[in-house]
């Protein structure tokens, strides 16, 4: 609770720091803040234009959906390879402050929940002009993606932190790691791609399936998340709190003699 409490007692601090993130972001960029829309929708026709044609599918549809993939895997990926190296670009912060070392993880996270909110703007309207008979009560189901996603991305970043200031490699490998949880999720291929190649089981115990049904249910199929979905992100949540607890407890105080 007193380390909670720390956290709390810094929060002025790391907003800050996660504020001037975003301004360093776009300083002196023409589009700015824009770019957080124009990038994913350039993307995503890109994609499914390609992909439509591969799969015969409609571009209309296919289109939202990879789209609500992109935004939510830029977000997962830039929180992972982010908090890996939250510690070691932090290194003179915590050289000089004695605040709770989870507080530069939770900077990496609030910067990138706000580049998401943004992005999502993009999704919202794409649905709203092309499915917009989806729109209804379902779509509050969606906005629970965002406190989903920080419960799941603090102690990831938190985690691979504490393991990435001890062995500098774990960066590097995180690009290896996140291209291959890539392709075996269904991010950019639909979930029946996987199920007729009868690879159901990377679709019904993947963790990522779960989390971008949260978004794709009630906003491209105007339908209610199941309790599925959350009892597997839920306890993906407490599977990773548990380890960067676990993980902290043991490297908290060691962290300082490895920056």
């Amino acid at each position: 609770m007193n380390y909670f409490i720390g956290i709390w007692d810094a929060r002025y601090f790391w907003t800050h720091l996660s504020f001037a993130d975003l301004r360093s972001r776009w300083r002196r960029s023409f589009f700015g803040v824009l770019w957080t829309v124009i990038q994913p929708l350039g993307m995503t026709l890109l994609l499914a234009i390609v992909f439509g044609k591969i799969f015969k599918t409609d571009i209309k549809e296919y289109a939202p959906y990879i789209l609500s993939g992109m935004v939510v895997w830029e977000f997962m990926t830039a929180s992972a390879m982010g908090g890996a190296l939250s510690f070691v670009q932090a290194d003179a912060y915590i050289k000089q402050c004695r605040h709770p070392l989870a507080i530069y993880t939770l900077r990496t996270v609030f910067t990138n929940i706000m580049v998401l909110s943004l992005a999502s703007m993009s999704l919202v309207i794409w649905v709203l002009i092309v499915m917009p008979h989806n729109f209804g009560w379902s779509w509050l189901a969606a906005l629970s993606i965002f406190p989903i996603l920080v419960l799941l991305a603090w102690p990831m970043a938190t985690a691979l932190a504490y393991v990435a200031t001890r062995f500098r490699d774990l960066p590097h490998a995180l690009g290896l790691i996140m291209q291959a949880m890539w392709f075996v999720s269904p991010i950019y291929f639909e979930a029946k791609v996987f199920r007729g190649g009868d690879l159901h089981w990377l679709v019904d115990l993947n963790p990522i399936y779960h989390i971008l049904e949260i978004v794709r249910a009630p906003m491209l199929r105007g339908q209610w998340p199941t309790i599925e979905n959350y009892a597997f992100c839920l306890g993906t949540v407490v599977v990773l709190t548990l380890a960067a607890v676990l993980i902290g407890r043991s490297a908290e105080k060691k962290v300082i003699f490895y920056l």
